[in-house]
C-alpha cells in the first residue's frame, strides 16, 4: 500500500495572472478617464475665453453707421482679419467695391440702404 502512495505526485501551482490584468485593466480605463476629464474642462476653457476672433465679430457686430467714413476704414481692417475661407474673402472683397465711396473723400454721404443689406449678409458670413 505505501508503494501506491509514492506514486502521487505533488498538486502543481497554476500561475494565476488575472490579479496583474485586473490591475492594467483599471489602470487604463483610469488614464483614459483623466485623459477625458482634460479634454473636457481644456474645451469649455478654451470656448468661454475670449479670441481675437470673437472680440473683432462683436465689434463687427456692433458698428455704428451714423459716421460712415469711420465705419467703412473700421469694416474693412476687421474684415481682414476675421475673413479666412474662400466665400467669405469673395464677400469681402465684393463688400469693400460696395463701401469705396464712403472712403478716401472728405464729405461722405450717408450709408444706404443697399449697403446695409451687404453688410448684414458679410456680418452673416463672418460669423458662421
Amino acid at each position: 500500500m505505501e508503494n501506491q502512495l509514492r506514486d502521487i505526485k505533488p498538486l502543481l501551482e497554476i500561475p494565476d495572472s488575472s490579479y496583474y490584468f485586473y490591475i492594467g485593466v483599471l489602470s487604463f480605463l483610469v488614464v483614459l478617464l483623466c485623459m477625458l476629464i482634460f479634454i473636457v474642462v481644456k474645451k469649455f476653457i478654451l470656448n468661454r475665453k475670449e479670441t481675437r476672433h470673437k472680440r473683432y465679430l462683436r465689434a463687427l457686430k456692433n458698428i455704428d453707421w451714423s459716421d460712415a467714413k469711420k465705419s467703412a476704414y473700421l469694416v474693412t481692417k476687421l474684415g481682414r482679419v476675421l475673413a479666412v475661407e474662400e466665400r467669405q474673402k469673395e464677400i469681402y472683397w465684393q463688400f469693400l467695391g460696395v463701401i469705396e465711396r464712403y472712403k478716401y473723400k472728405k464729405d461722405v454721404p450717408s450709408v444706404d440702404e443697399e449697403t446695409l443689406q451687404k453688410y448684414n449678409l458679410l456680418v452673416h458670413v463672418l460669423d458662421e
